[in-house]
């Protein structure tokens, strides 16, 4: 038997720098665990309109928000629209009302004198007051937004009205600001304020400034912008930056519906980037086309989830509008709203102003001997393949230490973003692959031996069910912590504030899936000869030559076909975003899990890839053919890759990604002993036959 040497000065190299990802990932830990804070918001007009259809004052209900464990009240700005159903201001179409004087239904002696007088257009728009401090937030707003070529001030009988040149259908859109009312309600109450405004058109500074003083005696939990833009973008955005750091305000983004990044509003980046990404909180909503499709239970759970897995801190709950049965609607939304604050308080959670992330960035030091350490993993990588490079160790060195150089430079020197993405990149296929080759070195190490031993006595004959699955579930256990030393490497290359808020990502998910799968197809067909066994050492381009020259039946083509359409279906599913919809039995499967594991285990870990491992594993110590092995070790592969790929996604705390793929384990090895004692009570039997 030829044998793969392993360097020594290679692998004390990972361990050194898997020593230094495990500083960092313990940095990370702490960070993290300080940062448990969130903001539980729900939209103040939500809360109006309910108490509307109840027929209760709103004053009344606010205090039943904050004992269900509402932190903040959610304050849009208001429009012309709302505030004229509401009665606060009327605002009157200039057309309409010389419509109303010619048909002789405007009974109004002053207008009717406006009217003649020439004062009435009917391109314009008039505002009269319902209720004085509304009006006045309303004038105020029109000056700023306008100007006063567009806004007049003149008087119809003693009574101030508001004449605005524009469409009236786009006035009464338009934003005017945070309503004053709902802030000193909101305030009143003992809430927070989660303010929503919009950016002016053509915004100058004195824009951004009237904004920053109308809110400037109010408590601010966070500010998240409404609409496509940020405010002040993008001529202007110093200017707002600098209100948010002379205020010490929190800038929260919101997710995107896909889950990935944001909702894209100009000027987003810039503005983070300006006032410190110590300063931004991540917010969530449930869709407003999902939301009625939930049951009540469903979206509690969302919630939790959503806390623990995505570091959102600002959670922006949205009303139910139909009651459960035998319970009103402002019953059924408290319910909701103190299930979730039950729920999360039963995760750690704390409640109040969301919570930030210190400006965290590691060492450098630790961060290059990082960097370094995937190198070493790198070149052992390829002196496992290549049996004159493995002979080689001073080459093996001399390769290291110029890729190490030029990989480490860019980071000594300050940047380095890109050569981190390739390390994290690297980790996330080298590692796995890595471990599942020890495991194939080890296991031609143990054929041989008892081989040697023993000519005459096989060792199918030699070891027990009992045995077998043991010794597979322990090397199931041991692969795993191997895989895992690849996660430890991915985030130690990519922790910093920028990753946990998202602002940058880790892309190529997809590559590292498919990527251990080539790196251990190569491995192993320089070690097993999967065409023909009793050929030793045959070069893995001949095995791969030989098995494309051979003929092959239609059903071992439609077997092909179905593996491949399994493999195509794997990748879509992989990924931070899916290329699949699931199904609502995979959804069933996966609220179950979510309840009985502290993470979900991942499906393709516990339903395939492990399993798959242990299988491999006794097809090993059993003998069989070495192309099935082949297949049970592809696939073992994917479920190793899948426990690194986890940390990729670098919103999930640390901890939840180890215990994922910890909790995946042992239900996968569970399946795999099932499937190993089925295999050996069904291959019994047929012997028996």
């Amino acid at each position: 038997m030829k044998k793969f040497f392993y360097n020594r000065t290679l692998l004390i190299i990972i361990a050194i720098g898997l020593f230094a990802s495990l500083i960092i990932a313990g940095q990370r830990y702490v960070v993290e665990s300080n940062n448990m804070q969130v903001d539980m918001a729900v939209d103040f007009r939500d809360i109006a309109d309910i108490a509307a259809r109840e027929g209760v004052e709103i004053d009344d209900v606010l205090p039943l928000l904050k004992d269900a464990g509402i932190t903040s009240l959610a304050i849009y700005d208001s429009t012309l629209e709302r505030l004229n159903r509401d009665g606060k201001v009327f605002a009157l179409d200039g057309s309409q009302i010389l419509s109303n004087y010619q048909s002789g239904t405007l009974s109004n002696e002053l207008w009717r004198q406006t009217i003649e007088f020439g004062y009435i257009s009917p391109n314009r728009v008039y505002i009269v007051g319902g209720d004085l401090e509304n009006y006045y937030d309303t004038k105020e707003a029109l000056f700023q937004r306008l100007g006063t070529e567009r806004v007049k001030i003149f008087s119809v009988g003693g009574i101030e009205v508001i004449e605005v040149k524009g469409s009236f259908g786009d006035l009464m859109k338009m934003p005017l600001g945070l309503s004053r009312e709902e802030m000193n309600k909101t305030r009143a109450a003992g809430f927070m304020i989660l303010a929503r405004p919009m950016n002016f058109q053509k915004c100058t500074v004195e824009n951004i400034q009237f904004f920053f003083d109308r809110i400037k005696y109010y408590p601010i939990s966070e500010i998240v912008f409404d609409g496509p833009e940020v405010l002040g973008a993008s001529n202007f955005l110093d200017t707002t930056a600098e209100n948010f750091t002379k205020r010490n305000l929190t800038f929260g983004v919101i997710e995107h519906f896909t889950q990935l990044k944001f909702y894209p509003q100009t000027g987003l980046y810039y503005l983070a980037q300006k006032i410190g990404e110590d300063h931004v909180a991540r917010l969530y909503a449930i869709p407003k086309d999902e939301q009625p499709k939930l049951l009540l239970d469903a979206a509690v759970n969302r919630w939790s989830t959503t806390d623990r897995e995505r570091n959102i801190r600002i959670n922006l709950l949205r009303t139910y509008t139909k009651p459960l049965p035998e319970m009103t609607l402002l019953e059924t939304n408290l319910k909701y709203f103190r299930e979730v604050h039950d729920v999360l308080e039963r995760d750690g959670f704390t409640f109040g102003k969301a919570g930030t992330f210190e400006n965290y960035y590691p060492n450098v030091i630790l961060r290059v001997l990082v960097i370094v350490g995937v190198v070493a993993a790198g070149v052992l990588y390829l002196s496992l393949i290549s049996r004159r490079l493995n002979h080689n160790p001073k080459f093996q060195l001399q390769l290291f230490a110029v890729l190490a150089i030029l990989a480490a430079a860019p980071l000594v020197m300050g940047a380095g973003g890109k050569v981190r993405l390739l390390a994290a990149f690297f980790s996330a296929s080298l590692f796995p692959a890595l471990a599942i080759i020890w495991q194939l070195d080890l296991l031609r190490v143990i054929q041989y031996k008892i081989r040697i031993q023993n000519r005459v006595t096989r060792l199918k004959e030699n070891l027990s069910t009992f045995q077998i699955v043991w010794i597979s579930a322990f090397a199931l256990l041991v692969t795993g912590l191997l895989s895992l030393t690849g996660a430890a490497y991915l985030s130690g290359a990519l922790s910093d504030v920028s990753y946990f808020l998202e602002f940058e990502i880790f892309r190529g998910i997809k590559l590292t899936f498919v990527l251990p799968l080539i790196l251990v197809a190569v491995a192993f067909l320089q070690r097993f000869n999967i065409v023909d066994e009793v050929r030793k050492n045959v070069p893995a381009v001949q095995q791969v030559k030989e098995i494309l020259d051979k003929s092959i039946t239609v059903k071992a083509f439609l077997a092909l076909l179905v593996v491949l359409g399994a493999f195509v279906v794997l990748i879509a599913r992989s990924g931070h975003t899916s290329g699949m919809p699931v199904s609502g039995v995979e959804i069933k499967i996966r609220a179950m899990l979510e309840q009985l594991f502290y993470a979900r285990p991942r499906s393709k870990e516990i339903f395939f890839g492990h399993p798959a491992f242990m299988l491999a594993f006794a097809a090993f110590l059993k003998k069989f053919p070495k192309m099935i092995c082949f297949v049970l070790v592809m696939a073992a592969t994917i479920g190793q890759g899948s426990m690194v790929e986890t940390f990729a996604h670098m919103r999930t705390p640390i901890f939840m990604s180890f215990m994922r793929g910890l909790d995946g384990l042992i239900p996968g090895a569970i399946i795999g002993a099932v499937l190993i004692i089925f295999l050996q009570i069904f291959f019994g039997r047929k012997r028996d036959d």
